[in-house]
């Protein structure tokens, strides 16, 4: 039988303990039995095959065979580079892997986070006497001593309470500090019973005394600990995107290579030189440089975001924060501000708001009892030295101090004598004060309990008789202040002569209080431009429905007169299909939901196809954070629990800041395009030379080395730069990419390929036989490796590649508007960087005695340079000239 539903001696006696507690003995023997107190860490691959799984991936097992046939090429045929070759291969791989893995290691945190954030020692009554024990040594049967300020250790049955309020967002989400008796329930789940505290709560006000009736991972925060851990970790588009890639660049690969064998092989060609050809191929196809350039890329992305308050924990989330077409948010501490704070009055028989007290002095003077009351009836806790107390306990009641205090006025010789204090019977507590005009009595709580005390009620006018009309005014008060998502308090007050009970009759009504969680300023804007970018919102909160839905409406989310709210208790009972056809309602909001209950619907929307973001700070929302592509924490209000299970984590908790995020994200889809279709492009002119070699029995224009000095050495910073381009004007403005939309489209291979890579490799090929027919060479000529003239021609080919390549990297700043338009270089210093850095490297490895041994070159002559820079500027016009045309015809 759930322990909730039974009477305290009933529940006492279920544990075989009493209310002075279990002896020591019997604890001892109850810990060998059940176990420590905390949460068992889920067991997970041994690091040294973590670290081996990086570089054993598929892009990374094409490498491996590259680098294997250069070494045994180089073994039967010594002397040609290609253990230079091998060496430079692995290291790609090596570093690539390296950075991956240290990413990794550093991001999942999750199980000591959660161990933090439980209290160390607990008072507990053992045998009678009161005893500090560890967190750790709790075991179910004893009884605990909870005050305010606790935290709570352990799932506990409240034996005795007094005026006690839980803290419960951090499990279920809810806002409002929840109040706490000890009568049975009849509850179905012990997440929503009041006689019930939860293991990662906070005691905010009040007293008790409760038995422990589960520990570890038995209660329910371990319940959601567990579920953290075992979500399924969700791989991101881009992961998914460059899995894709890296397999059909492999085969791709693989299978030209082979192809080339064969054919060389047909020819007569000797094995090892046939061998040679198919490396070639190999290596000018797969681009080593990618997954690096991909690495690093989203590493400095992940430095701009940090700049705009969102700080990264894994680098492939920054991607898929770009394609995320749904965002499932929290409410509490996410959208709004997590601090209750006071919205409007009912006062003088009118509603007020907050803001309007300072401009209205005369009402404030008027109805000052009430603000007396708000800055006196309350249950906080002081702390600090002398002078510089401050108060700790429930938020509502710090807000309503806060706002007591400051319109008040001056409290001198108000002194609190006496307490009546909260019970959920009565749902009021008073105050019996000592002030300059005797004793007074200050009550206040539910509008329903405080009336019933009332025998007049204050207007503008002066007193009047609480009478049928005056009832039915109040009421409807309270009704449309409680529909705009407030929490409503009633204020009551009355002397009291020294003979008299202090009792809570015959008391003057001065007027009603609203409260809320008030949204962020920001959100709403952010909201916005969330829905001109076609992402969007759902509110998942376990928070009550009608605060939610007040809330939903405040920001812009909820804008239809009927949108579809669905409980956690209506959710427990759909099946998975209603579900999902549940999520294709226009406006859609999930209130009173668990942890397992905000899971289901990310993996409900995952299932829709959807790339799912969500939200959320408390410990509730950390299972939803993990298995969503991109889980978003809250840094100053968020548990260590959801940080540790997010990919993303606010740095100053703003909603709007995931908008800044998001641009971010789409940048970054759009910036490894840019630099995909800059790689793409030297595939062309770095294969061609080799089929030029095969099929026309040239001396072979471009070596094996020098290919590697293209993809790892020229072109690494120009396709680093442009992943740091910044966002374009206009990416919020149009909708997160299809699914289905792939990295390689048809058309960046198109333009990479057919085009920009076509007139790469005819420039090339044009200087290298330009060279070569200057000196006197003719077709049929055999020339050796070590000619003067060979490494000239060879020098000017792979010379034009990288000048061809500096004006495409301009070229790729965006597909279809004019490089003009940027300025050419401008805007990115990066840029400009980079290819002073490229044409560097070429210079060095053209015009030093090391450069030309490493890469079999040879100084060329300024002829070569001038011939190449006018193939650039005609390859730049055509591009030009295409843009135009694709400009136009959208225009059309």
């Amino acid at each position: 039988m759930r322990i909730h539903s039974l009477a305290v001696a009933q529940s006492l006696a279920s544990l075989n303990t009493s209310a002075a507690g279990l002896d020591a003995a019997e604890a001892a023997r109850r810990l060998a039995e059940y176990g420590p107190n905390q949460f068992e860490e889920v067991r997970r691959k041994h690091l040294l095959l973590r670290f081996a799984q990086e570089f054993t991936h598929f892009f990374a097992i094409i490498l491996w065979i590259g680098a294997t046939l250069s070494f045994v090429a180089e073994h039967f045929d010594p002397g040609q580079g290609m253990a230079r070759l091998g060496v430079a291969i692995v290291g790609v791989i090596v570093i690539n892997g390296v950075f991956s893995f240290w990413q990794e290691y550093r991001a999942e945190r999750a199980v000591a986070a959660l161990r933090q954030l439980l209290p160390q020692k607990v008072k507990v009554s053992r045998g009678g006497e009161i005893v500090e024990v560890l967190a750790s040594d709790l075991v179910p049967g004893d009884v605990a001593l909870l005050e305010a300020g606790d935290f709570i250790a352990a799932d506990c049955r409240l034996t005795e309470v007094n005026g006690l309020r839980v803290n419960l967002s951090t499990v279920t989400g809810e806002s409002l500090a929840r109040a706490r008796d000890i009568e049975a329930s009849s509850e179905e789940s012990p997440l929503h019973a009041r006689n019930v505290v939860l293991a990662g709560t906070s005691v905010v006000a009040g007293q008790a005394r409760a038995v422990v009736y589960a520990t570890g991972k038995h209660t329910e925060f371990g319940r959601i600990a567990q579920l953290t851990q075992t979500a399924g970790e969700a791989s991101s588009p881009l992961q998914q995107e460059i899995a894709r890639l890296s397999r059909l660049v492999a085969f791709l690969a693989t299978g030209m290579g082979l192809l080339l064998f064969l054919v060389g092989q047909a020819m007569g060609l000797p094995a090892w030189e046939n061998m040679l050809f198919a490396i070639g191929i190999i290596i000018a196809n797969v681009p080593e440089g990618l997954l690096p350039t991909v690495t690093l890329s989203l590493a400095m992305a992940t430095q701009r975001m940090a700049r705009r308050n969102a700080l990264v924990r894994h680098l492939p989330a920054v991607e898929a924060l770009g394609s995320t077409t749904v965002i499932c948010s929290d409410k509490t501490g996410t959208l709004t501000e997590n601090r209750m704070s006071v919205q409007s009055l009912w006062i003088g028989g009118a509603f007020m708001p907050r803001a309007d007290l300072a401009a209205r002095p005369q009402i404030v003077d008027d109805h000052r009892q009430l603000f007396i009351n708000a800055a006196l009836c309350h249950n906080l806790k002081e702390v600090g030295d002398k002078g510089r107390q401050t108060l700790h306990g429930d938020p509502m009641e710090l807000a309503l101090v806060e706002i007591g205090r400051n319109t008040a006025g001056d409290l001198e010789g108000f002194e609190r004598l006496d307490e009546i204090p909260f019970d959920t019977d009565r749902k009021r507590m008073s105050v019996l004060c000592q002030t300059p005009q005797g004793r007074m009595l200050y009550c206040k709580g539910a509008l329903e309990t405080v009336i019933a005390g009332c025998r007049d009620i204050q207007f503008d006018a002066g007193l009047a008789p609480l009478d049928p009309a005056a009832r039915t005014r109040l009421l409807a008060a309270q009704d449309e202040m409680a529909g705009a998502g407030l929490r409503v308090l009633a204020f009551a007050h009355r002397a009291v002569d020294a003979e008299q009970p202090a009792d809570e009759q015959g008391m003057t009504l001065a007027g009603l209080i609203g409260l809320a969680d008030p949204p962020r300023a920001e959100v709403p804007e952010a909201v916005a431009r969330c829905a001109a970018a076609g992402i969007r919102i759902i509110m998942v909160t376990g928070d009550h429905p009608r605060t939610a839905l007040a809330i939903g409406r405040q920001i812009g989310l909820v804008r239809s007169e009927q949108p579809l709210l669905i409980s956690g208790e209506q959710l427990r009972l759909m099946s998975p299909t209603q579900l999902q056809l549940a999520l294709d309602a226009p406006e859609i909001l999930f209130a009173r939901v668990a942890a397992e209950q905000k899971m289901r619907i990310v993996e409900s929307l995952k299932k829709k196809g959807e790339v799912v973001a969500a939200t959320g700070d408390g410990v509730n929302d950390a299972p939803a954070l993990k298995s969503a592509h991109i889980g978003i924490a809250m840094g100053i209000g968020g548990t260590d629990v959801a940080k540790a299970a997010a990919d993303l984590i606010l740095l100053d908790d703003n909603f709007a800041s995931i908008v800044a995020a998001i641009e971010e994200g789409r940048a970054v889809f759009d910036n490894i395009r840019k630099f995909l279709t800059y790689i793409l492009s030297s595939n062309i002119p770095q294969i061609v030379p080799f089929l030029a070699f095969v099929l026309f029995r040239i001396p072979l224009p471009l070596t094996v080395i020098q290919i590697l000095a293209v993809d790892l050495g020229t072109d690494m910073l120009p396709a680093l730069a442009l992943g740091a381009e910044k966002p374009d004007p206009a990416v919020m403005q149009r909708p997160p990419r299809a699914r289905r939309e792939r990295l390689l489209s048809w058309g960046l291979i198109g333009r990479a390929y057919l085009f920009l890579g076509v007139l790469e490799a005819a420039a090339a090929m044009a200087i290298f036989f330009h060279v070569l027919d200057a000196a006197g060479w003719h077709y049929g000529q055999q020339l050796a490796g070590t000619d003067p003239l060979y490494l000239q021609a060879t020098s000017a080919c792979l010379a034009t590649i990288v000048v061809m390549q500096v004006i495409n990297v301009v070229l790729c700043r965006h597909p279809q508007r004019s490089s003009l338009a940027y300025g050419l270089l401008a805007g990115n210093r990066t840029l400009q960087v980079a290819i002073a850095c490229e044409l560097a490297v070429i210079g060095l490895i053209l015009y030093t005695a090391t450069g030309n041994w490493l890469f079999g070159t040879a100084p060329i002559a300024a002829t070569s340079w001038l011939l190449a820079a006018a193939c650039g500027l005609l390859m730049w016009s055509l591009e030009e000239l295409r843009k135009a045309l694709v400009r136009r015809a959208q225009k059309g």
